[in-house]
């Protein structure tokens, strides 16, 4: 029988460095969080996908398609993204042998990659798996259930790095050959962002 995974997605930041919510942002046809959990919901790897939300929660509510996953609030999510792995853990299924950590505000990580990195943790069952893209760490990380307990006592922001600096030896990459995909902090990365990806992503002069 295979081993039950759980997704998570983080998006409960406070936007401060961009000045807007940052989950809201126009991006192909939909909202940066809504592109993100489209990529999420379309993994066939994961069992269940659960997404945590805190800043602008009741604006992201109501405009990102959040059908066929578990969202969640993280009321105490100014005091770093390690309170949303908390809050998220709390809510996965108790049967869960990992957790798959995605970030909101990265739309190109696509759902065939999500399924690459844990198709091969459910091979090897190692204790942490990542994506290697051309050679750079990044995102989906997978986090086997035995460091459950670790990810909730964690404090602050890069939360599931710390382990991975600490406990190189427990860490696997699958390499992807493509540029590691962009993440969002402020409207110049959001602009390169768009400037990255095709044409019929970028939103309309409208939007």
């Amino acid at each position: 029988m295979r081993s039950f995974v759980s997704g998570l997605v983080l998006a409960a930041g406070a936007s401060t460095r961009l000045g807007r919510p940052k989950q809201l942002l126009p991006f192909g046809g939909t909202t940066l969080l809504g592109h993100v959990v489209g990529e999420a919901r379309a993994a066939v790897a994961l069992d269940e996908v659960i997404v945590v939300i805190g800043g602008a929660a009741d604006e992201v509510r109501r405009r990102v398609d959040f059908g066929g996953v578990r969202v969640v609030e993280n009321p105490a999510f100014g005091e770093g993204c390690a309170t949303s792995y908390r809050t998220g853990l709390d809510a996965m299924d108790a049967g869960a042998e990992a957790v798959v950590i995605l970030l909101g505000d990265q739309p190109g990580v696509e759902h065939a990659v999500i399924d690459a990195v844990v198709e091969e943790w459910r091979r090897t069952r190692d204790r942490i798996m990542l994506a290697s893209y051309q050679g750079r760490e990044g995102h989906p990380l997978v986090f086997a259930r035995a460091l459950f307990d670790h990810l909730g006592t964690l404090r602050g922001d890069k939360a599931a790095w710390k382990i991975v600096d600490v406990h190189r030896d427990w860490t696997r990459h699958v390499p992807i050959d493509r540029p590691h995909p962009r993440d969002v902090n402020t409207f110049a990365e959001y602009e390169a962002l768009l400037r990255s990806v095709p044409s019929e992503i970028r939103p309309s002069a409208s939007s």
